[in-house]
Formats: structure tokens, C-alpha cells, sequence
């Protein structure tokens, strides 16, 4: 079972971009290397990351 501690975003005028790739980081780089464990190709994970995100972002896109 994984755990979310994600801290507020930043206050102010704070890098939230850079703030979420910093708690973000750990949680990818952890389903990453399950995967890579399974026999998983390392660059198609990623790859699949990158395109899962992007989906979610063009759905939220049009939401708007």
C-alpha cells in the first residue's frame, strides 16, 4: 500500500511546478522500479508515465 505526505503547496510566489516534481519524484521513480523488478522495459514505464499524465491533463483541459 503506498502512502501519499504531499506538504501544501508553496506559499507566495514559490515554484509550485518544482515543488510537485520534488514530491512527485519519489512515488515515479518507486512505480518505475517495481516495474523494472517485474521485467518491465524501464523507457516504455516512463514512457507511459509521460503519456498517462498528459491524458489526464488534456481531459482536465477540457473540463475547463
Amino acid at each position: 500500500m503506498m502512502i501519499f505526505n504531499f506538504k501544501g503547496p508553496p506559499a507566495g510566489d514559490g515554484d509550485i511546478s518544482a515543488e510537485c516534481q520534488d514530491q512527485l519524484l519519489p512515488l515515479v521513480n518507486e512505480i518505475v522500479q517495481a516495474a523494472v523488478t517485474a521485467g518491465w522495459n524501464e523507457d516504455d514505464v516512463l514512457l507511459a508515465v509521460v503519456e498517462l499524465a498528459w491524458d489526464l491533463y488534456e481531459q482536465r483541459r477540457g473540463e475547463l
